[in-house]
């Protein structure tokens, strides 16, 4: 924990000293940026955690990294979700640090340089706000809840239906946010900020430590049929556990493929 959150941090400066002064942008996509400051603050925390733990795999967003056995200690890492909120001036991204042992993730770092919030949890003992511990809201009826999701780059068959199914959750609670960074509507749904989260089309990087937040704090996370929450970050659905059933009632004739 102690070399995640040092890593988060020192890549924290990197991009704050960068913010609002990019010089270069690039497209991943016809819509999907990166800019030197996800370069850079990758560079730094891939070389903190390679310093310390020299062995171990690395799964990150912009190098191209030998997953190795998936079984083997390893490191997820996004070093600035939320990009184009970044290249717009807008404070809300992240860096997200995940770590995994046997599959299973046992701590997770996501830090807000911008606004200097700090979420974090390691298996077992519960999650934090800048040490604080946090937990989930207490709505447990969907007509009140403040949700929050996120729309796919690409246009296909998802992204119409993501609009569809948008459109279904906004008749039906209080009110919707699209924040555009996965990692921090994660952890809000941890603070009770949200009381739930859905999305498509993720990837692990968007979503291993705010997994884990996310239910170290008390909240439920799953696929949209009630299935583990995929590592892929395919289909994800985080709650309080309390508005769940009444989200997968809705999310069930939505999924991919059906």
């Amino acid at each position: 924990m102690t070399v995640a959150r040092n890593a988060a941090h020192q890549a924290g400066g990197i991009i704050m000293d960068r913010f609002l002064k990019l010089e270069k942008i690039e497209k991943k996509g016809a819509v999907d940026l990166v800019t030197e400051a996800d370069k850079l603050s990758e560079e730094a925390i891939v070389g903190m955690i390679k310093s310390a733990f020299p062995d171990d795999n690395i799964i990150a967003e912009e190098g191209d990294y030998q997953p190795g056995d998936p079984v083997a200690p390893r490191w997820i890492i996004d070093p600035l979700d939320g990009t184009t909120n970044y290249v717009h001036g807008l404070p809300i991204f992240a860096i997200s640090i995940g770590y995994q042992v046997n599959r299973e993730t046992m701590l997770g770092i996501v830090y807000n340089p911008a606004s200097g919030e700090e979420f974090g949890a390691i298996r077992g003992q519960g999650a934090t706000l800048n040490g604080t511990p946090i937990g989930v809201s207490n709505c447990s009826d969907l007509a009140e809840a403040l949700l929050a999701t996120g729309f796919p780059y690409q246009h296909d068959d998802t992204f119409f239906k993501s609009f569809d199914l948008f459109g279904e959750f906004y008749s039906r609670c209080q009110g919707i946010r699209r924040m555009g960074a996965a990692a921090i509507d994660l952890c809000y749904v941890a603070a009770g900020r949200f009381d739930g989260f859905y999305e498509a089309n993720l990837q692990p990087w968007d979503v291993c430590a705010g997994d884990l937040i996310c239910r170290e704090a008390g909240g439920k996370t799953s696929d949209w049929d009630n299935a583990p929450m995929p590592f892929t970050g395919n289909r994800v659905l985080a709650s309080n556990g309390l508005i769940h059933s009444q989200m997968l009632n809705i999310l069930a004739a939505y999924g991919p493929g059906n």
